[in-house]
């Protein structure tokens, strides 16, 4: 009974940091402001948040600090007048959206563990059939997935239209896509938990995911590329100005 108690105490523990973050976003103020911070690709000021929450500076500094005590922003100091020295002004605190990511399951699952058992699996395979059939799925996948895009947009979409069911379509898979010029750049990699261990995986499924939903959508003129860039998906998606 007293391994039973104990395990039953670990299991509890385990979940208490998980549900105090969700917990956290329980208030819609403060969850209202987390979703612009995480929004945006910049770091946003207490001035800044607090106007597009429609709330005053100071509460708006209050419930920014709470999100940084349970790690889901991040914060940082920085004179927004770009000078140093007297008569520059106090820096500014600034938020940004913290790596943490927050996940309960009941009971727990460990989808997390099984996805690195499986890219460990598929890099120790030899041989390249593994990795092919890795590719050719993730395309198949994100063809599915761009067709159901297609039906959504209509079979007369014009390109403006086709590019924002794929815009669409990318953010529900969790990619967080922005439009930037004739790009579509992707601030989330939906399997992010990978990365560390097994970019080349990570990036080469992702690049055939979203080139499969480009053909699924019948839009040529988008391109899938490989542009890596620090806290960003390594692909992003040249559309040409047409597109924006």
């Amino acid at each position: 009974m007293a391994g039973v108690a104990n395990g039953t105490g670990t299991a509890e523990a385990s979940l208490e940091p998980e549900i105090a973050g969700l917990a956290s976003l329980g208030d819609p103020v403060r969850r209202r402001l987390y979703v612009y911070v995480s929004g945006r690709s910049g770091d946003v000021s207490r001035d800044e948040a607090a106007e597009a929450a429609g709330i005053s500076r100071t509460l708006a500094g209050f419930h920014l600090d709470r999100l940084v005590k349970e790690k889901l922003l991040e914060a940082s100091f920085r004179r927004l007048s770009g000078r140093s020295g007297p008569g520059a002004g106090r820096p500014a605190k600034l938020y940004r959206r913290s790596a943490r990511q927050v996940e309960v399951s009941l009971p727990p699952r460990k989808y997390e563990l099984a996805a690195r058992i499986l890219a460990t699996a598929v890099e120790a395979s030899p041989g390249p059939r593994t990795r092919r059939a890795l590719v050719r799925t993730a395309r198949e996948v994100g063809e599915q997935i761009g067709a159901e895009a297609r039906e959504r947009v209509g079979p007369r979409a014009g390109r403006k239209r086709l590019v924002g069911g794929m815009v669409e379509a990318l953010a529900a898979q969790g990619y967080e896509p922005e439009k930037a010029g004739g790009e579509v750049r992707l601030r989330n990699c939906p399997f992010h938990a990978l990365v560390g261990e097994h970019r080349d995986l990570v990036c080469g499924m992702n690049l055939a995911l979203i080139e499969g939903v480009v053909d699924g959508l019948e839009l040529p003129a988008a391109k899938p590329v490989l542009a890596p860039v620090p806290g960003r998906c390594c692909v992003c998606v040249r559309v040409g100005e047409a597109g924006t």
